[in-house]
């Protein structure tokens, strides 16, 4: 006897509904029309990559900064409306954001 079977016995009365469909802006950010920029810098001798310039909503950006982090194997922080990413990874963060639909600036070198 399994859980279905266990389940039916305990609700006879219960009718099995359908999952609920998923939420289709539930992986959808907010686009811009300015670029976002990205700069690279040196603290403490080590290099990191700086995003910043998004005007819309901080859990949006924090998403991004996530997907960013999860797709590049790195660390990185989310503070002062500005995405910090360990390590020089401007061209890799910037064909991302491109392939999004971001307009993309890169600053510096």
């Amino acid at each position: 006897m399994d859980l279905q079977d266990q389940l039916k016995n305990l609700f006879p009365d219960h009718e099995p509904q359908d999952a609920p469909p998923e939420k289709e802006n539930e992986n959808k950010i907010w686009l811009q029309d300015d670029p976002i920029i990205c700069k690279y810098e040196k603290r403490k001798g080590k290099p990191i990559t700086i995003l910043e310039g998004y005007t819309g909503a901080n859990e949006d950006f924090k998403k991004l900064a996530k997907e960013i982090k999860t797709k590049l194997s790195v660390g990185g922080s989310f503070k002062d409306d500005k995405i910090i990413i360990q390590g020089d990874y401007r061209d890799k963060i910037m064909t991302i954001l491109k392939d999004k639909g971001f307009k993309v600036k890169r600053v510096g070198g």
